[in-house]
């Protein structure tokens, strides 16, 4: 039996952390969404279990990095050994963020989180239900369900969303190529309990000529084992799939890490296969495609994961936007943006692998001489850090960036940074009055940033209060001259509302606009922790202005009082929603 449903705008198959991004961006942006996953319940084990710096600051903004911080692990540390011998060291504290590590976390209590955060905002994830058939048109996506009841819904969306995985049913009906190679080795996965001789806020990477071994930290005794294993996976009964032993584990970890780590216990271990590949586009009209079912590749670094939760991220404003009547091109961003980072983490991962796994020849060299000199000269130990916490990610080639030049500063297209910052006017008026960039923006709207000099502020502040008692003053000077102190004092800060109202009605309630300065420097210790100064993150030019995207990026700065038509134009461009037709004459 077929039923008809209501339409949804954005259907999002796949309940993973990807496809679970995606809907907490559009349900916060207050579009219609559904997401089906064809498993009846959620995976017990899964491979993923690191979640970077940039992901955690995004999941800040989305008011969830909470229950991840409660329920996870972090590590500070990275090391890299070459048979026993530990070659480099990376630290992570040095990062300029909130969450200066990697925090461990199994996949599971990822999408439990994620899952329990869209559920408060009306989205629950509807499971046994499988995509059956899909076509699209030119006003949206017909589609066909197999619910858990066996019965089949005939839908009709605006956009479907892809995030099904490495064996992606959506990609296999698009006929899309997976291009790219199938890595001979299997990986070995296991959660143990083990003592070890370290630190349990560092994680380790081995290598060795038996082969690649690594372990990371849960906490309390518990560890992740990874390890290649280049033989062929052993036998097993016939209609069952290969699992890894304890003895398996112990034998690896005695033979690869030359170090005293007893393995007590194997509460879960399996085998997986690597591959290395990518579709060559991430939209096909009205389907686009993310995580697993755009891209896989091998689980070094951590990156996987992480990259489809940013890549939901990045589609989900644009598609609110797109719904809200910005033009098409908009969506067109999200293969110009995401698909070059994309390539690069199966570049760097395929490489890393190759680095850790060589038993001779020139990686096996680099691994062990070039390396350790490489990392210990500070700049590169710096970049080596950005890149692997995914805080160095951005979009400056973007078309979607408008760059002028300021003194100092984040660039258009780069990560908005945390900053503390005294709120002279906002939504709320004067409220927090001290606060974080990260907690003033909103991620279902733009921000702008007004950033104004802090002694102007406050002496406009103070003649506005001086203005206020004279005028409950008996005398007419006082009065008179309260009255003047007042607009002479406030007269460059104005000049500014003009500029806000501007861009408010081009982006109508799409626009959040905050006047900020920089604190006191006697008051800035007290007003937050781990963010530096406003003048430290954003440069010292005053006044000036910052356009935040939903998704944390710079889209655009400059100065207010020359780049404002540049800044206007650029929005109508892209952001805003097209003029309505005007009546045709009677």
């Amino acid at each position: 039996m077929t039923v008809a449903s209501s339409q949804p705008s954005v259907l999002i198959v796949g309940a993973g952390p990807t496809g679970l991004a995606a809907a907490l961006s559009l349900a916060r942006a207050r579009i219609a969404v559904r997401v089906i996953d064809r498993a009846r319940e959620p995976g017990r084990h899964t491979r993923a279990i690191g979640i970077q710096a940039r992901t955690l600051e995004l999941f800040e903004q989305h008011r969830v990095v909470a229950p991840f911080l409660e329920h996870g692990h972090r590590a500070h540390v990275a090391n890299l050994y070459s048979n026993g011998q530990r070659r480099a060291r990376l630290d992570f504290d040095p990062l300029f963020t909130r969450y200066p590590y990697l925090l461990f976390i199994d996949q599971t209590e990822t999408e439990r989180i994620l899952a329990a955060q869209l559920a408060t905002l009306g989205v629950e994830v509807e499971r046994g239900v499988e995509l059956v058939e899909f076509n699209q048109g030119s006003a949206g996506v017909s589609a066909d369900l197999r619910l858990a009841s066996g019965r089949t819904e005939a839908l009709r969306c605006g956009w479907l969303i892809a995030a099904d995985g490495a064996h992606s049913t959506v990609r296999h009906h698009l006929g899309m190529q997976f291009d790219g190679e199938s890595l001979e080795q299997s990986f070995l996965l296991a959660d143990i309990a083990a003592t070890t001789p370290w630190p349990e806020d560092e994680f380790h990477v081995f290598a060795s000529g038996d082969g690649l071994a690594a372990i990371f930290p849960y906490g309390h005794g518990r560890f992740r084992l990874i390890a290649d294993h280049k033989a062929m996976l052993p036998a097993a009964p016939e209609g069952t799939l290969p699992v890894p032993t304890l003895e398996e584990c112990r034998s690896i970890v005695e033979r690869r890490m030359h170090h005293p780590v007893s393995v007590a216990d194997m509460t879960w271990a399996s085998y997986f296969h690597v591959n290395s590949r990518i579709v060559r586009f991430l939209r096909m009209d009205r389907v686009f495609l993310a995580g697993d079912a755009a891209h896989v590749h091998s689980p070094a670094g951590a990156q996987g994961m992480n990259t489809g939760i940013q890549e939901a991220f990045n589609l989900g404003w644009k598609l609110a936007r797109a719904l809200g009547g910005a033009p098409d091109r908009l969506l067109d961003t999200y293969h110009a943006e995401r698909y070059p980072i994309e390539r690069i983490v199966l570049r760097q991962t395929s490489f890393m692998t190759q680095l850790v796994e060589a038993d001779h020849g020139p990686l096996k060299l680099l691994r062990e001489r070039v390396m350790p000199a490489l990392v210990a000269l500070g700049p590169l130990r710096d970049a080596a850090r950005e890149a692997l916490s995914e805080l160095s990610i951005q979009y400056r080639r973007s078309p979607l960036t408008l760059e002028r030049v300021l003194d100092g500063g984040p660039r258009a297209g780069e990560r908005a940074p945390d900053a503390l910052v005294r709120v002279v006017d906002g939504p709320l008026g004067k409220a927090p009055e001290k606060g974080r960039i990260f907690d003033l923006h909103d991620p279902a709207s733009f921000s702008l940033f007004l950033l104004v000099d802090g002694e102007a502020a406050r002496a406009a502040e103070a003649a506005e209060q001086g203005g206020a008692a004279s005028a409950s003053s008996t005398s007419g000077v006082a009065d008179g001259a309260g009255t003047a102190g007042a607009a002479v004092a406030a007269g460059g800060l104005e000049v500014l509302k003009p500029f806000a109202e501007a861009v408010e009605r081009v982006l109508p309630q799409a626009v959040r606009v905050w006047w900020v300065a920089d604190l006191p420097g006697a008051e800035a210790p007290l007003a937050g922790e781990g963010a530096p100064s406003l003048g430290d993150a954003y440069g010292r030019t005053r006044p000036a202005f910052y356009l935040v995207r939903p998704d944390g990026y710079i889209c655009a700065r400059g100065r207010t009082g020359s780049d404002l038509h540049g800044l206007l134009r650029h929005c109508e461009l892209w952001f805003a929603a097209a003029p309505a037709p005007r009546p045709a004459p009677q």
